[in-house]
């Protein structure tokens, strides 16, 4: 393909991936801005929350011609926003989730970081926690150290987990 057809062909994925996010109920008000150059999509704007940020990302990834995302995109609130503010928010958000139990997973936030601790019953509640927490304002990055929790198999399992006997005298 010559030099010049490829050029059309990236300025025609630019438009595209434009129209998508000008179409994007979540996206349209932003404003974003998209650069495709041999492949490569550059977004740049900015957005309110992380969860926005990324479907930015899943949305270029979803376009034909579209081989790799530079994601430059901004997280911005309107004023400051503390890390307790963020923890309740996240906290909120936690509490909306479907599929997430508060009793199990928690957040804390330094800085727009919110690391999430505690055990999940099943998988699929770690990624609905993480996505939960991404939708909080002045969240930037979340890190789960969120477990899956090991089910107990047995009766002799369940029996030692309750009366903490795991250990004979001898």
């Amino acid at each position: 393909m010559s030099s010049r057809k490829k050029k059309n062909n990236f300025k025609k994925v630019q438009e595209e991936l434009q129209r998508a996010f000008k179409a994007d109920k979540d996206l349209k008000g932003y404003g974003l801005k998209v650069e495709v150059v041999e492949g490569k999509a550059r977004l740049q704007g900015i957005v309110d929350t992380l969860i926005e940020k990324e479907r930015a990302t899943n949305l270029a990834q979803d376009i034909p011609g579209v081989e790799k995302v530079d994601n430059a995109i901004s997280i911005s609130t309107d004023g400051p926003i503390t890390d307790s503010e963020v923890e309740f928010e996240v906290a909120e958000e936690l509490a909306q989730a479907p599929g997430v139990e508060l009793q199990h997973i928690g957040g804390k936030s330094h800085r727009g970081t919110v690391l999430l601790k505690g055990e999940a019953l099943k998988p699929h509640e770690i990624e609905a926690a993480r996505r939960a927490a991404a939708k909080a304002r002045g969240v930037k990055r979340v890190i789960s150290q969120v477990k899956v929790k090991k089910p107990l198999k047995t009766l002799e399992e369940i029996f030692h987990s309750q009366v903490r006997n795991d250990k004979e005298d001898s």
